[in-house]
């Protein structure tokens, strides 16, 4: 494949912009969260891919820290809304007043006219206010009044739950699920990166704030990089027939959209790019497809009642659909030419 070749080591290439960029935002980030490596970079590959990020977890894991140094590190303007059962569209999208001294209507924006959008406890809202996002995820835009706005670039929502207490919360339709590129889970930090997390904490005032390491045109710039990296057909192909295979899977009751497989594409296209290449992997695709597509997957009721979930069946989509051995095999061949 001598187009994949020519992208293994290219100076100009999509990784060359990408990685350094998400280097020093990981880095800036890990200066508060302690590992979350990998976390970290998933909610990069969202942020390169124009997305957004669910982040779900048990409480005390540091969803909210995850995001705040997050949003933080990337020198954009900044919002955050506590989402609470008496919260209103209004609270977060904006609102037109009267002024009395001018005799006009005025708009006030809401949270939501920020780069980086934090929507703390998402799900402890009612129906109607989680829906008030649904066109700013989607379109980058809200209506207010009949009156189109277009919202800043970037977007970004990074919204947290906690799936394990259920009492004053309201699940998330799936229409709001599939808005959300990637999930991400925390899960429990290692003996020694729990040791870590006291010592950093140890000061009164605790670890010092984070400074921006990069801002919106860099951003802007990378993620017009991530679309030139390079997807071979046998690889887009292999992103297709997992995509269809969970739609036919026996305990999936629905399966993953078709936009859903495109973000299993695009964010595979990211994350070659964070990891230094410029082309995509299988293992890229394997690696992303339980983050981006477990939660917009609907198990069936019998395979509730057996306890497995969606990304049980992922994983047996992903031992049942052939992987593009070739594209491997073409890449091992032409990295030893270039070792050589």
């Amino acid at each position: 494949m001598p187009q994949q070749e020519a992208l293994l080591s290219a100076p100009d290439g999509p990784a060359a912009q990408v990685q350094p960029l998400a280097e020093r935002v990981r880095s800036n980030v890990q200066r508060i969260v302690v590992g979350k490596g990998e976390a970290i970079d998933l909610a990069l590959a969202a942020l390169l891919c124009d997305g957004h990020v669910l982040i779900e977890d048990v409480p005390g894991i540091g969803k909210t820290t995850l995001a705040r140094s997050l949003a933080a590190s990337l020198g954009c303007s900044f919002g955050r809304i506590q989402f609470t059962l008496d919260l209103m569209p209004a609270d977060v999208l904006g609102v037109n007043y009267f002024n009395q001294q001018t005799g006009l209507f005025h708009f006030r924006p809401g949270p939501v006219f920020s780069q980086v959008l934090l929507a703390d406890e998402i799900n402890r809202a009612t129906p109607r206010t989680q829906s008030a996002l649904l066109e700013a995820m989607q379109e980058g835009q809200v209506t207010i009044d009949g009156e189109t706005m277009p919202l800043p670039d970037p977007f970004l929502v990074l919204a947290t739950q906690n799936p394990v207490e259920l009492e004053g919360t309201f699940p998330l339709p799936e229409a709001q699920l599939d808005r959300f590129m990637v999930r991400v889970e925390l899960g429990y930090p290692t003996a020694s990166e729990e040791a870590d997390i006291f010592l950093r904490f140890d000061a009164p005032e605790g670890p010092p704030p984070l400074d921006a390491v990069t801002d919106a045109a860099a951003i802007g710039s990378a993620r017009a990089a991530i679309a030139r990296v390079h997807v071979d057909p046998l690889v887009r192909r292999y992103v297709a027939d997992i995509v269809r295979a969970t739609r036919v899977h026996e305990g999936v009751e629905l399966g993953a959209s078709p936009r859903a497989g495109l973000a299993l594409y695009k964010t595979a296209q990211a994350r070659a790019a964070l990891s230094g290449r410029d082309y995509v992997l299988p293992d890229d695709v394997k690696e992303l497809a339980v983050p981006v597509l477990a939660h917009r997957m609907i198990m069936g009721a019998s395979a509730r009642l057996k306890g497995q979930g969606a990304a049980e069946a992922i994983a047996e989509v992903l031992n049942k659909v052939p992987v593009p051995i070739e594209v491997e095999r073409q890449t091992d061949k032409a990295r030893a030419g270039q070792d050589g």
